[in-house]
């Protein structure tokens, strides 16, 4: 995998944000405000750097923390009109890509960018999609990896929002405002919370794991981090946020050690935020 701007924003807590790239003026304002209040909330934004929702998502998001994913190498902008919206993540985000330097544009590699972005995210709203499109596929990949899965209604007379609206229909969480993502996802991993819309604070429990949270502190040794995390894993599948309490390892190194495991093909993810390692993976680091 190639990075470029700042490695570190990938080992902070995201959530993705996808949708229409011919999206409505309303859904472009509804993507880059609540982008703009979850980067406020402590969270990275992660999108594919697409025409419409991505795009405005990653605008919203640009102070604060937002990753692009592209769908073939690091130096590739797709589409080329966001080339100063690219070199702007690069100064301020991350842009990544899994495929090497050269890979040529294929159709068949945008799922698989889909699937990359689901992984690297607690959650993935969808804002606008129609049906059979992209972001449903980024949706039902966040489903097998265990991913909280928010959906923004819209209006039934138009397309667009005909697949985002059979998402809710099928349990995604309804969402309108960023208090309806934070209120959803573990509270381990919210420990700069704060309370938009008609989100209550977290109650006196979540509070008592977001100050142990706070205690633990990130390994100068990156290396270490990742052999801990291997050590914990088996084949039966285990809970995050137990192997964060487990290692002692802040929920954003977990979050980005499982990744690479991931991508590597080492991990399997199950429902309810659970994770096993891959049988014959081994356990070294």
């Amino acid at each position: 995998m190639s990075v470029r701007g700042d490695i570190a924003l990938l080992q902070k807590a995201a959530v993705a944000i996808v949708g229409a790239r011919n999206a409505s003026a309303a859904g472009r304002r509804m993507a880059e405000t609540i982008a703009q209040d979850l980067g406020q909330a402590g969270l990275a934004i992660a999108s594919g750097l697409a025409r419409g929702i991505d795009t405005s998502a990653h605008r919203g998001a640009l102070k604060t923390g937002t990753i692009a994913v592209l769908p073939a190498e690091v130096e590739r902008v797709y589409p080329v009109e966001n080339t100063p919206l690219y070199e702007a993540i690069i100064a301020q985000g991350a842009v990544i890509a899994e495929l090497a330097p050269g890979t040529e544009l294929k159709a068949q590699q945008f799922p698989r960018r889909n699937r990359l972005i689901a992984g690297l995210s607690l959650g993935v709203m969808v804002i606008e999609a129609a049906k059979h499109s992209g972001s449903l596929i980024t949706a039902r990949l966040a489903l097998e990896e265990g991913r909280e899965v928010f959906a923004v209604p819209g209006s039934p007379l138009d397309p667009r929002c005909h697949g985002s609206n059979d998402l809710i229909r099928q349990g995604a969480t309804l969402t309108e405002t960023a208090g309806d993502v934070l209120a959803e996802l573990p509270a381990h991993f919210l420990a700069g919370y704060r309370a938009f819309g008609t989100a209550a604070a977290p109650p006196p429990e979540d509070r008592k794991v977001i100050e142990e949270t706070k205690s633990y502190t990130s390994p100068a040794d990156p290396v270490g981090s990742r052999s801990t995390i291997i050590e914990a894993l088996g084949p039966s599948p285990v809970a995050v946020d137990e192997l964060v309490r487990r290692c002692q390892l802040s929920p954003a190194v977990v979050a980005s050690v499982l990744l690479e495991l991931e991508l590597e093909g080492r991990l399997e993810r199950h429902a309810g935020q659970r994770v096993s390692l891959l049988t014959g993976a081994g356990l070294a680091g």
